[in-house]
């Protein structure tokens, strides 16, 4: 995910519990990726913790690592990115308590 060079641009990018498990700075790094993968009009969906910190938690016994950047912060990366926030919903409880980002690139 943090090297990913597909070399084309998509209508949609998901990254669904995954880009949380990144670093605050790989994650920072994921953005002119999310840039190159895209085009005008594309709808970038990714999930992120409701807040700035770090979490280890637990998944079939095994700690597992969870970051997130601050709400401010995600927005000003997108921004700085040609991205748009359509939607943000922390820890909705209609979608299991995910805190979930929408944006299109302008």
């Amino acid at each position: 995910m943090r090297s990913l060079s597909l070399g084309r641009s998509f209508d949609g990018l998901i990254a669904w519990d995954s880009f949380f498990h990144l670093t605050f700075e790989d994650q920072r790094r994921m953005f002119p990726l999310f840039c190159a993968h895209s085009k005008p009009g594309t709808a970038l969906m990714f999930t992120s913790g409701p807040a700035y910190g770090e979490a280890i938690g637990v998944f079939v016994g095994e700690p597992l690592y969870h970051s997130s950047l601050s709400p401010d912060e995600y927005r000003a990366l997108l921004a700085a990115h040609g991205f748009t926030v359509v939607a943000h919903k922390a820890e909705d409880p209609a979608c299991g308590n995910h805190t979930v980002w929408l944006a299109q690139r302008q």
